[in-house]
């Protein structure tokens, strides 16, 4: 019986792997990963990144809230192989006050135009507008389409156009069908546009890369097996969708939790992206880098 349940569970997920089959070939290569460990207070469970054009800077966020910016050292092939952390900056609230921790689950992550940051926070769905580094509350939109959201499947991703407009992406449709992406400005956020849902597939992360297309991190689970990621390319014509292909995809447990993303261009004019892991702070888990090379 054991062994006729486990052939069982085995197709039903090779079936779901088959509906969602990678590109092939790959648009994308990794050039390699690295098992970032960090022993401080907070630091884990990292929900996004941010890099400065060197690649070498960058930011990132916990869902603890904590913000932690710092260098990267990168090896001949452009991979992370070391990493130099600051101490933790923890974000306060309007009142200037520690953020509680039923409001301080942080998960997408921008750069603002006027050098600060842009943080999504679910549970109570918001993004909030830091000055650099996640230093001091300037701003925060709390926009009545984001309370439609099921609980603990708020706004995932966050980017920032060349115009400068933020982008909001939630973890899965709140309504079904495809996935609503929100131009959020002020205190107001409308659908600009909207991507295919695959239902094995939900959104981490997102960023307008250097060719000023979207790249949307994407998460599949499958018990026994684990995370698969995915990397889709989204190219845009104002306000709609012109292309939309998956670049890479990884086979389940190969990878840990990737949920952010960063795009950036190397020294040869060639397109990277570098992605972090969130551990969830267990012990199963890991705080993995994984970086990928374009190849088209």
């Amino acid at each position: 019986m054991r062994r006729g349940l486990g052939g069982g569970l085995t197709l039903a997920v090779l079936g779901a792997l088959v509906a969602t089959p990678p590109p092939t070939p790959p648009l994308a290569e990794v050039t390699g990963t690295y098992v970032w460990r960090h022993h401080a207070p907070r630091f884990g469970g990292l929900s996004a990144i941010e890099l400065e054009p060197d690649a070498l800077g960058f930011i990132v966020v916990s869902d603890s809230a904590a913000f932690f910016s710092g260098r990267f050292t990168r090896g001949a092939d452009g991979e992370v192989v070391g990493a130099t952390v600051g101490e933790a900056v923890l974000p306060v609230s309007w009142h200037g006050t520690p953020l509680q921790d039923w409001m301080d689950d942080a998960e997408g992550l921008a750069f603002a135009p006027d050098g600060g940051i842009y943080v999504s926070y679910e549970s109570w769905d918001r993004i909030v507008h830091y000055g650099p580094g996640g230093r001091g509350w300037k701003d925060e939109a709390g926009p009545d389409e984001f309370a439609a959201f099921p609980a603990n499947q708020g706004i995932e991703a966050l980017a920032v156009d060349a115009a400068g407009r933020v982008l909001a992406i939630p973890e899965v449709p709140p309504h079904g069908g495809d996935t609503p992406v929100y131009r959020v400005s002020g205190k107001k956020a409308r659908v600009i546009f909207t991507l295919r849902h695959d239902r094995d597939w939900s959104s981490t992360g997102a960023d307008i890369g250097p060719d000023g297309r979207l790249y949307l991190l994407e998460r599949g689970f499958w018990p026994f097996l684990g995370f698969a990621s995915r990397v889709r390319r989204i190219t845009l014509d104002h306000d709609r969708v012109a292309a939309d292909v998956v670049i890479w995809q990884s086979e389940p447990g190969h990878h840990d939790n990737l949920e952010g993303i960063a795009a950036w261009q190397d020294a040869a004019g060639g397109l990277r992206l570098t992605m972090v892991s969130d551990d969830n702070f267990l012990p199963v888990q890991k705080t993995e880098i994984v970086d990928l090379r374009m190849t088209e």
